[in-house]
Parts: structure tokens; sequence; C-alpha cells
């Protein structure tokens, strides 16, 4: 890719922490993301739970474009573009739900549940000779993998597999997605998909997740409001420890926490059927993993726009693309499968007062990208970087994590996270294959 004859790269200044604001607001950049990252790499497509028999369905997204997850008759899931093969009418109208077969109400054209093309208006009449349906069904993703209950896709038969391209970010999907006690509980989604639009370019929500500790300070006002599951001030129990990491070759960027197994843990006490329960958990955890028992993610994004909470809330966050100035929203909240209908109840009301368009913590967030997507857009403004310098140079090896971490206090401030986010950008949008996008090559 060249940008006014330069490259990607020369828009993410890595070693100086300088990247300019055509990242955010040019249109053929955004136009170039949707075909070297959005068909490239792996995108979160959704959760088993959501699709638990054959037959059933969520209509998904992958970078623009409206994507159906479904199940077959054997129980197989599958992604499918939703778009009918005759004349592009999408051929699944509703969020979510159950069929046998998919119709397009255009020309009645209808395909199974595997993606095969079963039905064609007046087939044995009107094509002379009749063409051949195996060769028309549904156009499926190229790769497919699940994990923990998530479901990926790619469009790239070239791309990695899922295992790699998650990196030193592996650890991170398995204490987010894993029971509170750590062992092999299943978790669940609670209630559906939160959508909404916002006027932002969608790196703004990816790097506030990957790890901006300093950004906090938006959230004064609803710390001294007490949304957090304790009475008192707060948005969330304490944490520990806050260690910052990224996976340098991959581009995602974690915010673990630490509490030492000694802790005694006392949380959720604003409802205490909630806290008896995380109290049984943690008791259990703590035999079953020991030292690592305390470990936990505060929040992350994998490359390119997945971000996660991992524990309060407990929550993914997908930031779709709509356009270079729009991103629209899809949240979804996570309990413990097992966990009391109490304790589910509790956390519902906790995790939307939290986050969503509701949210009280995800409306100064909000507020803030808006702002910066906009205050970007102007001919003056387009000739001055960003500053991304906090923490160059800081960060190493830790006993506790995988990848380039920075330990406390200084994870508070660091830009490592965002700035390997942005590298990763820059390599994606400058490589002409999978082929320049393994770990050696992008180095």
């Amino acid at each position: 890719m060249t940008f006014n004859g330069g490259s990607a790269k020369s828009l993410v200044d890595f070693q100086r922490g300088e990247i300019s604001r055509e990242v955010f607001v040019n249109e053929g950049l955004y136009r170039e993301e949707l075909d070297r990252i959005f068909a490239r790499a792996w995108l979160y497509v959704g959760h088993e739970s959501q699709i638990r028999r054959p037959g059933d369905y969520f209509v998904s997204c992958m970078g623009e474009e409206s994507v159906i997850l479904t199940r077959d008759p054997l129980g197989t899931p599958h992604v499918f573009l939703n778009t009918c093969r005759h004349r592009g009418m999408k051929v699944c109208r509703y969020d979510e739900g159950h069929t046998v077969h998919f119709i397009c109400p255009y020309h009645g054209w209808s395909y199974a549940t595997d993606g095969r093309l079963v039905g064609v208006q007046q087939y044995e009449t009107g094509y002379q000779p009749p063409f051949d349906k195996s060769q028309w069904g549904l156009i499926e993703v190229a790769q497919l993998a699940t994990y923990k209950g998530t479901i990926w896709a790619t469009w790239d038969a070239a791309a990695p597999p899922f295992l790699d391209y998650l990196g030193e970010a592996r650890i991170a999907l398995d204490l987010a997605l894993g029971a509170w006690d750590g062992g092999d509980g299943e978790t669940e989604l609670l209630g559906s998909v939160q959508k909404w639009l916002i006027p932002s370019n969608w790196k703004f929500v990816a790097e506030n997740f990957a790890g901006d500790g300093l950004h906090v300070v938006s959230h004064r006002s609803v710390d001294m409001t007490g949304i957090g599951p304790t009475a008192g001030e707060g948005r969330r129990d304490n944490p520990g420890r806050l260690l910052l990491a990224m996976s340098p070759a991959w581009g995602h960027g974690i915010t673990y926490s630490y509490l030492p197994p000694t802790t005694n843990r006392v949380e959720y006490a604003a409802s205490p059927a909630t806290s008896d329960y995380f109290t049984q958990c943690w008791e259990r955890r703590l035999t079953k993993l020991g030292s690592q028992a305390g470990l936990q993610v505060v929040v992350g994004t994998l490359f390119p726009n997945m971000s996660m909470h991992g524990q309060q809330p407990r929550t993914i966050l997908v930031a779709h693309p709509r356009g270079v100035a729009t991103t629209e929203m899809w949240r979804v909240y996570f309990v413990d499968k097992d966990a009391p209908q109490e304790v589910k109840q509790f956390l519902r009301h906790y995790y939307i007062r939290y986050s969503g368009p509701a949210g009280m913590t995800e409306q100064d967030d909000m507020e803030n990208w808006n702002y910066a997507t906009a205050a970007s857009r102007g001919t003056i403004a387009r000739r001055h970087p960003y500053n991304y310098k906090a923490g160059l140079g800081v960060g190493g090896s830790h006993e506790l994590v995988p990848g380039v971490v920075t330990d406390y206090p200084v994870s508070m401030s660091s830009e490592q996270n965002t700035r390997t986010l942005y590298r990763r950008w820059a390599q994606f949008m400058d490589a002409n294959s999978w082929a320049d996008l393994t770990p050696a090559r992008a180095f």
C-alpha cells in the first residue's frame, strides 16, 4: 500500500512514538483496511451459546459485511456471507433464530444450513442446460475456529492457525472466558447483543482497551458516583497490581491484574449472594491454581477489533467498521453458566450500569472517541501527529505473564500496547499477503 508516495509505516513511527492523524480520518486508508485487515485477520464472530442446536443461527459481521453463523444438521458450525449468489439480496434478515433453510426473498433461491444451494425457481425448465448447483452455494469463510465457546473466522486461507494468531494473548483469553473457580465449567452469554452506532473511527475503540491506563481520568465522576459491585466510590473492586503486556509479533494488548493468594478477598459486597458465590469460587481457584489464582484480565484487545473485560464487568466488545468515522459497537456479557440465577441477575444490572450504550463508563469513553475523530479531520489538524511516547523503552519479560510486560506503577501510564497495535496495523496495510505478515517477515 502507498500513501502520498510512502508506505503505511511512514504514518506510524513506532520508535519515536508518533502516529499520523491520517490513520483515523483518511477515506482511502479506510477502504484499504477493509481489504488488507478485515479480509485477512482472524475476527470474532460469535459464541457457541448463540447457536446451541442444529438450525440455530446468529447474524454477525466481518468488517462491513454481514455473515451468518449457524449449525448444520450434523451440528457443525459454519460462517457464510449473508448474500444470495443470484442477485445479492440477504438470505437472512433476522438477527437470530432457527431455520431449516435460508430463503432469498428476492427470487426465492434457498440454501441449506450447510451452505448448499437446494432450491431454484423453475430450475428444470428455466436453465438449459441446468447449471451445477453444487458450485453456487453460500460463500463460506476460509477458516473457522472455536475456542472456549467463542467462534472466530477468517476469509484468508493462508492465515496462520487461530492458536498461532493468538500468540502470547492466549492466556488472556483463557482467563477472560474461563469459569470463576478456574475449573472446566462453561460460560454463557447474559442476554443478547447490545448494538449502537458512534461517530468514531474503530481504532480509537481498539486502542482504548488495548492498554490505555491514562484515560481513567475521564471516569472520575463515575468513580465518585459509585457504580461498582460494592457500596461506596469506584467502578470495580480492587483488581490488584496491574501489568501491561503486549504481543509484539501479533499486535494484541492486554492489561492483567494480580492479587497474591494470601489476599482476603471480599468482593461484590453489594450482593450477599454474589459475594458468597465469588468467595466459594475463589477458594476452589486457590486449590486448583495456587500462586496463579490471583491473575486475571482487566481489559484487552485482540487485533484488530475484539476487546474484552475479563472480570468487572465481564464482556466482549467488537468495534465493527462502518465508515472512516463511524463504528457499530456490539457488546455481549458473560457469566458462569452454573452461577445461581440471583447472581446472574445482579451481574446483569452491574454490567449494563458500567458498559454499553447506557453504561456510565462507556459514555465517558464514547465522548472521547467521538471528539477525537472529529478533531482530527481538519486541514491544519492533519498536519500534526499524535503523541504516543509514554513508556518508550520500558518493558521486558515477566514471571507472571508472557509478552513484553510493563509492571506497576509504570503500567498505568505506558503506551507500549497502543504503539504495538498501530505497528501491526501498518504491517497489515503494507503486506501483500500473509507471507509478509508472519512474525519473522513482519519484523
